[in-house]
């Protein structure tokens, strides 16, 4: 018996999500012991997560026993409070991940199609797919969402459009001004998922009040998630903001207990510890810089970055990460992007962004250039 024969064509079609590999798992492949291993790879935060996090967990652990609050009361009424909008309108997941899966499943079906753009977040195709509708993949502009072209793809039977802002793995930004245009030229039957995973990394002057902007498009769900600035990717908690009737037709189809209580607990505290956002957002913004000069001092191209990450061409992407694997250096790979020139490197510590371009150095002087 074939089990694979037995799952809908449209799930075998689905290529698997490849996360970065874990310090454990190379230190298991290579022999090297993980202390002296640094990964860079899945854009997590470097400082680790706040006190106030750290504390908030200690409490909530007394009560591991005891199923979460379903409905993520205390913490959609603390980001209602930061966002100013009504409690209806938000709904809590396991990352902003979880959410993008719910958003499909209510809304994505066989015979209806949903739009994305090349080089997208691996996950859209992958939820499109996995629902039984067609992806419309729109070729990139500058590695970056062509806004003008994805409008023009969008079909009768499209339901979706998905867009990340800035981009991962690319790091690419679109004006806001451009994305409130293309909101004004979607259909209101179309939802727009306005992915903002890393817009907490935008300096001020490119950032836009999104929230405000869900008064006069009913049909934008905007995901965020706790994973980034806030440090909290091992514990996997995201929010969505949208009209309440899109937030009830998923948490129709949500889970029961989606996102765990100590979670919960450490997102709330995290949403005020400001003092660990600044630093955070201070580090990145210091090591991109740190990054970018020294990629530009070993004459590599770079694709310019708004996240906390910054995406290279190194010529053969492949051979150039298992080089800086054997230097216990973990960066991502991203051919499955249609990248394959390129790596992706997460913004680490000041000193784990120097290993990175040494060894980088000797990996290029090991495989060559491409």
């Amino acid at each position: 018996m074939n089990y694979a024969d037995l799952a809908p064509a449209y799930v075998r079609a689905i290529a698997p999500y490849q996360p970065g590999k874990p310090i454990s798992e190379v230190a298991r492949e290579l022999g090297i012991p993980e202390r002296d291993i640094i990964k860079l790879a899945s854009n997590e935060n470097p400082l680790g997560c706040g006190e106030a996090a750290k504390a908030a967990m200690r409490r909530a652990i007394e009560e591991a026993h005891l199923y979460p609050d379903g409905a993520a009361f205390e913490l959609r009424a603390a980001l209602s409070r930061k966002w100013g909008v009504p409690m209806e309108a938000i709904v809590a997941g396991n990352g902003s991940n979880d959410l993008l899966d719910y958003i499909a499943m209510a809304y994505l079906a066989p015979g209806v199609s949903a739009v994305y753009a090349q080089h997208c977040f691996a996950v859209y195709p992958i939820t499109v797919l996995a629902r039984g509708a067609t992806g419309i993949k729109v070729p990139a502009k500058a590695y970056g969402n062509d806004l003008d072209a994805m409008a023009a793809a969008i079909r009768p039977d499209t339901r979706m459009v998905f867009i990340a802002n800035p981009n991962n793995p690319t790091g690419t930004f679109s004006p806001y001004a451009q994305i409130r245009a293309f909101m004004e030229r979607v259909p209101a039957e179309v939802i727009v998922v306005l992915d903002e995973a890393y817009n907490d990394f935008l300096p001020p002057e490119l950032r836009e009040d999104t929230v405000a902007w869900l008064k006069d498009f009913p049909n934008l769900v905007l995901t965020r998630t706790f994973c980034k600035i806030y440090g909290l990717a091992g514990l996997r908690v995201g929010y969505m903001l949208a009209d309440p009737q899109v937030c009830d037709m998923v948490n129709r189809v949500r889970a029961p207990f989606n996102v765990n209580a100590i979670a919960q607990a450490a997102a709330v505290a995290a949403l005020d510890d400001h003092d660990f956002v600044r630093r955070t957002y201070e580090n990145n913004r210091a090591g991109m810089a740190q990054l970018v000069d020294g990629v530009k001092a070993l004459g590599l191209d770079y694709i310019p970055s708004y996240g906390n990450f910054v995406t290279v061409d190194v010529g053969d992407g492949a051979k150039v990460f298992n080089a800086l694997l054997r230097r216990g250096v973990i960066v991502r790979p991203i051919a499955g992007y249609e990248l394959p020139r390129h790596v992706r490197v997460t913004i680490g510590l000041p000193h784990e962004n120097a290993r990175f371009l040494a060894s980088l150095a000797e990996a290029l002087a090991e495989v060559g250039r491409g």
